[in-house]
């Protein structure tokens, strides 16, 4: 069965509904497809994930979640399966001081195009990186490797320049990590970092079939040899899913309308009322929790961002004035309808993380004392998040829980009171002065802010910025939304903005240890603004502490009971510094669509990641099954 021609798409083109061309979708069975929304590409003929100069093309376009490959997985979901050997065949081996770091490869493994996959892969990927500075991986494997050796086909020894006992998270995927190199192909490119790599070769169980030039979809096959990769290597039955297609849906609403017709089987993120009028009315949806919120809670902590290279975001005070002007309960009814699970810590309230930092921290929390400069408070409300689960309430009685620790899985812990006068204290220590009812620098000129969002990509995230401005307009700072759509990415990676609503933290899920961001903190990372900041630390903050506490646990075992010690003086830190205003987790609004398959994973059957920018979601691909009651082709 082909996919559905839509002679009203025309009706909705406020919606952006993205048209299907005839030969495009001409020859390809809808029953044996998976169809992704994906994001449009800003340069489709891109396929190089080493290198920036596709946009957002690695992240929605199934290139890294379907064809690229690396050593190690992480399932965010966590769980006594969570660690997965990818192309390694074990662990990776430490000597005793953390210098060295020997990796065993699988054998049998090949790219798409029959060349098999050696450790001489491994060197290239590594060494390449290192010597072509702006490619994806080479700050971290600069300040970590000195050099490397590989005695045979399946080996390689590493050998750093200072103990890390955290390099081997380097290749270890939880989202992304750094994905291998087909040395084959890259070695015959003048410059990898202008070699488009395309037609991609695939490390993984898919290989490109077709894309549209203008960046709405892409197709992927399964590859003939599918078994002589490290999922087939893994898997015992031939995956059902023969071609996934990412595609660019529209905005949230687009988005609804397309799986309600059965044309859009995954959708990556969309907003409450979509995902809460789904659920009421379709039959053939699941979501990853059966009932509210529904949603996904990503290990990924969305934030107001502060560039603290730029005047007055360098100062804690202006900082932490601007949180305490926050209504954290408006921000969660206007983003999230309520189904916002709040967080006062800079680690979002998801997989261990309840029992490793927010339970502990509690009583730390309530007591914790800021200086306003007039006199101390305790801006901490532990019972902020049963508000908001009292003001949904209503709508969601039988299924809002009542128990105390349910609600705290659901809603959150606790946040920041909202203050005026504490955040008014706060600004005139840094010497900024009322003009009417508006707020002026210390150098006379009025104090307004750009805040800068993705736009309709993250919906949720998008409105909670447009409440933010209004609450900080409200106060006398001038707070304009600045949508960066497309080039949001680039712009903070290059320290264009002055306050963004995005994450720069992000963790494993399910284990303690922090090193998934905390490690590309160290300020040994930081670049100048107009540079690219490698990830994750976008709002480029650096202090001496921090560092201390990054090369501590570079020192430590990566299961070590030191590493939660070590995760709260983290922390406890960012509290005080407040470099950024955590808000919430993402809860990620994600339904999928039963009509053509099953098996999608859940809480209750968490063996992937569900989200389609998430690499993990390979596993997914390959795990589900074709739906026996299906319309027939």
């Amino acid at each position: 069965m082909k996919f559905r021609k839509y002679a009203a798409i025309a009706l909705l083109s406020l919606m952006a509904l993205p048209a299907f061309a005839q030969d495009f979708i001409a020859g390809i069975p809808r029953n044996e497809t998976l169809i992704i929304q994906g994001t449009p590409q800003q340069n489709a003929d891109w396929f190089n994930v080493w290198a920036p100069g596709g946009g957002a093309a690695a992240n929605l376009n199934g290139l890294q979640q379907l064809t690229t490959d690396t050593l190690w997985f992480i399932n965010p979901e966590g769980g006594k399966d969570a660690w997965q050997n990818a192309l390694a065949s074990e662990p990776p081996s430490y000597n005793a001081d953390f210098t060295e770091m020997t990796v065993k490869l699988r054998k049998g493994i090949f790219w798409s195009d029959g060349v098999e996959f050696t450790s001489d892969d491994v060197v290239y990927t590594v060494q390449t990186q290192i010597d072509h500075p702006g490619m994806a991986s080479s700050a971290p494997f600069t300040v970590n490797v000195a050099s490397m050796e590989n005695p045979d086909s399946q080996t390689v020894v590493f050998h750093l320049k200072k103990p890390n006992s955290r390099f081997h998270t380097l290749f270890t995927v939880r989202w992304n990590a750094a994905w291998i190199m087909p040395k084959h192909v890259f070695e015959k490119a003048a410059d990898p970092l202008s070699f488009n790599n395309n037609p991609p070769v695939s490390l993984g169980p898919y290989q490109l079939q077709s894309y549209d030039k203008g960046g709405n979809w892409t197709i992927w096959k399964l590859r003939d040899d599918w078994q002589r990769t490290s999922i087939g290597l893994a898997v015992a039955q031939p995956p059902e899913v023969k071609y996934v297609v990412y595609r660019a849906a529209g905005n949230p609403e687009a988005r609804v309308i397309e799986q309600r017709n059965h044309n859009l089987d995954v959708i990556n993120d969309m907003a409450p009322e979509g995902m809460f009028s789904i659920m009421r009315d379709s039959k053939s949806t699941a979501s990853w929790l059966k009932g509210f919120p529904f949603a996904h809670p990503d290990p990924t902590l969305p934030s107001v961002l502060f560039n603290t290279k730029k005047a007055p975001f360098d100062n804690k005070d202006v900082r932490w004035a601007l949180a305490l002007l926050i209504d954290i309960r408006e921000v969660a009814l206007g983003s999230y309808r309520g189904a916002a699970n709040i967080a006062a810590l800079a680690t979002p309230p998801t997989g261990s993380a309840p029992d490793d930092y927010y339970a502990p921290m509690q009583d730390w929390l309530t007591n914790f004392e800021l200086d306003t400069g007039s006199r101390k408070i305790k801006p901490y409300d532990p019972n902020i998040s049963a508000q908001i689960a009292n003001m949904v309430r209503s709508q969601w009685a039988d299924q809002i829980p009542t128990d105390p620790a349910k609600l705290q899985r659901t809603f959150g812990f606790g946040w920041w009171k909202k203050d005026v006068q504490a955040a008014t204290e706060l600004l005139q220590k840094a010497g900024f002065k009322k003009s009417g009812r508006q707020w002026v620098k210390p150098d006379g000129t009025p104090f307004t802010i750009r805040l800068q969002v993705e736009g309709d990509a993250i919906p949720t995230l998008a409105r909670a910025g447009t409440v933010i401005a209004q609450q900080w307009t409200q106060a006398g700072i001038a707070t304009k939304v600045d949508v960066a759509g497309p080039t949001n990415g680039q712009r903070l990676g290059t320290g264009d903005f002055e306050t963004a609503i995005y994450w720069s933290i992000e963790t494993w899920g399910g284990h303690p240890d922090l090193s998934f961001f905390l490690d590309s903190y160290h300020s040994e990372f930081i670049k100048p603004v107009g540079q690219i900041q490698p990830p994750r630390n976008l709002q480029r903050w650096q202090d001496p502490r921090l560092d201390q506490i990054i090369e501590r646990n570079r020192s430590i075992a990566f299961d070590s009971p030191d590493v939660a010690k070590l995760g709260q003086d983290f922390l406890k830190l960012a509290v005080e510094e407040m470099p950024m205003i955590p808000l919430m987790a993402y809860n990620k609004f994600a339904p999928l669509d039963t009509t053509y398959w099953t098996n999608y994973p859940s809480a209750d059957n968490p063996y992937s990641a569900s989200g389609p920018n998430w690499s993990n979601i390979r596993y997914m691909v390959v795990g589900l099954k074709a739906n026996p009651d299906a319309p027939k082709p």
